[in-house]
């Protein structure tokens, strides 16, 4: 996990002297590339769940010890990421010795956000689910609100209780936690209430669905805009009137 973001770079092998996968490489990937030397493991693909920055910082370090190594985004994205060389369709699963990982698409905070599911027990979900919170849909190539739950409600969080979530930034999950314990999650499953507190929201007028906490220990805010449409925007852009 980088210091500064707190988005994660991750390596998923199969076994000593086998086949690994980046997932993203926002940094510091260096300790990551010392254990493919030490597994020894042959690493096959960069997966990129999306184009922003944070999440492919050291993708040229990567490259410099790995040259000619695939890297791989959804379609949509490809012309953002220059050192990209292929895509990654989803529902086309990636073999690469025992690992079997199916791409799902989950826009919202991004038109081409990606969630990888290995071997049908992990999922990295990029900036799509955190521990806890969710995705914004304000980030550059962001789609809509409803992109974005439908990507957690009916994609994520209909994939096993046990599977286990790793995000994009912070710590570890599982489907059944963020079932019960994720704010976001509870409302739009009818747990809990919305809220209904005025409030101006980028500096516009807007009712308060819920602010709750962030991956960073600020906060994520659902608000909802007097035409009757919904957003998710950072917490430090609300306030109460």
């Amino acid at each position: 996990m980088s210091d500064g973001w707190l988005s994660n770079t991750y390596l998923v092998a199969d076994q000593p002297g086998g086949h690994a996968v980046l997932i993203d490489a926002g940094g510091p990937v260096a300790p990551l590339l010392d254990m493919l030397e030490r597994g020894p493991f042959s690493l096959t693909h960069v997966l990129l769940t999306h184009h922003h920055h944070d999440h492919l910082a050291e993708l040229d370090a990567v490259l410099e010890r790995h040259p000619g190594t695939p890297v791989l985004i959804h379609s949509l994205e490809r012309d953002q990421v220059p050192a990209a060389t292929g895509t990654i369709e989803p529902g086309v699963v990636i073999e690469t010795g025992s690992l079997s990982i199916e791409p799902l698409h989950t826009p919202g905070h991004t038109a081409g956000m990606l969630s990888l599911l290995v071997n049908g027990t992990d999922v990295f979900t990029g900036d799509t689910l955190f521990k806890g919170s969710v995705g914004g849909v304000r980030a550059p190539g962001h789609t809509t609100y409803a992109d974005l739950r439908s990507s957690i409600m009916d994609t994520l969080l209909k994939l096993p209780p046990s599977t286990r979530i790793h995000p994009g930034h912070t710590g570890p999950t599982t489907v059944a936690e963020e079932l019960e314990h994720n704010a976001f999650v509870r409302i739009w499953r009818g747990l809990d209430p919305e809220g209904s507190d005025a409030c101006t929201a980028l500096g516009e007028p807007a009712a308060l669905i819920l602010l709750g906490d962030d991956y960073d220990g600020g906060h994520k805010a659902w608000i909802r805009w007097p035409d009757g449409s919904d957003d998710i925007v950072p917490g430090s852009q609300v306030g109460r009137r």
